[in-house]
């Protein structure tokens, strides 16, 4: 399902951290993000590149010009109005989420409770 309002709100730091990390695979990508049971708060995030050929009429698609967001059914739940940034640092970098449907979230920032 196409939708012009974004799903998730990607940084500028993300949205070029994830453009250039696409370079190194294959151009006919894109990221999934989901939420599955697990980690310290009961819930964790998980991204990984996957092929557009694998999306299915139930996720959800953002379109970020040159890159795609893509969320199935159940993770959007948890997911909408998500915050997704990215910190280029030694201690603490990475890829951060600020998620406000998180009722709890542990020290990692990886995983969350709703």
């Amino acid at each position: 399902m196409q939708n012009e309002k974004k799903v998730i709100n990607v940084t500028k730091n993300a949205l070029s951290k994830l453009l250039s990390l696409k370079k190194l695979d294959a151009k006919n990508t894109c990221l999934r993000i989901s939420v599955k049971q697990g980690g310290c708060s009961g819930m964790s995030y998980s991204m990984d590149f996957d092929s557009l050929t694998n999306i299915t009429d139930t996720d959800e698609i953002s379109d970020y010009g040159h890159f795609k967001i893509i969320c199935g059914a159940k993770s959007l739940l948890y997911l909408y109005g998500m915050s997704l940034d990215y910190e280029d640092a030694l201690v603490g970098g990475g890829f951060n989420f600020s998620n406000p449907n998180a009722t709890q979230t542990c020290g990692c920032g990886k995983s969350f409770a709703a």
